[in-house]
């Protein structure tokens, strides 16, 4: 039957990543609290995944079970839920055999590796997300190691993308020059930084669920590796959206002064590491594995101001990714 499921998918990437299955399987389960059909023949599963027995309901018959699950951005509710989230999981695949695709950022690596990430990139958070993602990844490959689980886990750097929300790029950047607004950047606008295009980590990632020998490895999804500073991403939105090509730059004083008025922005002080330096991100290893024809950032900020005319990318439709809880 080659059941694929999808947790989490509501969010940024899972309608995407439904799409991008269909080359693989008919058959696609699609679970969070509120699903919606992706495809004619998905099978809809709402459930509130954070609650104890739910994940093994989510994943029996699963041959392929993809983690996309987006938790709301707090350390706290992060240390609570995540761990046990990610157990259940782990030992739902166990029971039913089901080979696991985890969707990881880069919050685990050490500062120091920050300027040039790879998959061997030394592992030591600054952080406590960090050290939450790192003890995520430790308890996959504990499994992996132990012969009871098949596991991979599909890195990527910040998302962007069309329809694309709590993308950084997105939120402060583009919809504040759609708004006639300054838009701002943390700490260092004269930093290269990688984003990874939201179809281009799609494709990738259903593409290594469905390649036996991906399993067991780490990889970071294709990320064009022509990487630009803030200053010239914005000179392309700009371009695009016949705007005024400049930004402010927030220093980590006045970050921490908005933090007290906004929790969101309270959360981004600890990693502020990731926005004081070169932040880029080295996805050759898939690309030297896999014929992939990765976005330009010049492609992709176009496709992301202008969605409506890009309506086809590389064979399948673009739709509005609005994040809905998952």
């Amino acid at each position: 039957m080659n059941l694929q499921t999808i947790l989490g998918a509501g969010g940024s990437i899972g309608s995407l990543l439904a799409r991008e299955l269909r080359s693989y399987t008919g058959s696609i389960r699609l679970v969070s609290r509120n699903p919606q059909k992706v495809n004619e023949t998905d099978e809809l599963l709402a459930v509130d995944l954070t609650l104890p027995g739910m994940a093994d309901k989510a994943v029996e018959g699963s041959d392929v079970v993809y983690l996309v699950i987006g938790l709301d951005y707090s350390t706290d509710k992060w240390q609570a839920k995540w761990p046990r989230l990610m157990r259940q999981v782990i030992d739902a695949c166990i029971k039913h055999k089901s080979r696991l695709v985890f969707l990881d950022n880069v919050y685990l690596y050490d500062e120091a590796s920050i300027p040039h990430m790879t998959e061997i990139s030394t592992v030591d958070p600054p952080g406590r997300k960090g050290m939450i993602r790192r003890d995520l990844v430790s308890m996959i490959m504990d499994g992996v190691r132990s012969g009871k689980l098949m596991a991979l886990i599909a890195r990527s750097a910040d998302f962007y993308g069309p329809g694309i929300r709590n993308s950084l790029i997105n939120e402060i950047v583009y919809k504040r020059m759609a708004k006639g607004s300054l838009p701002f950047w943390f700490l260092n606008a004269s930093a290269k930084h990688s984003f990874t295009f939201v179809p281009d980590a799609a494709r990738a990632t259903a593409l290594l669920g469905n390649t036996d020998d991906a399993f067991n490895q780490i990889w970071h999804l294709p990320t064009d590796n022509n990487t630009l500073t803030i200053r010239e991403i914005i000179d392309i939105f700009a371009r695009e959206m016949n705007r005024r090509g400049s930004v402010f730059e927030i220093p980590i004083w006045l970050l921490k002064m908005m933090g007290l008025f906004s929790p969101v922005l309270k959360e981004m002080i600890e990693m502020s590491y990731q926005y004081d330096r070169d932040y880029v991100f080295d996805s050759s290893k898939f690309m030297k594995r896999f014929d992939f024809r990765v976005t330009s950032y010049a492609e992709g900020i176009k496709m992301t101001v202008h969605p409506d005319e890009t309506k086809v990318y590389y064979g399948n439709r673009i739709t509005n990714t609005s994040t809905q809880q998952s």
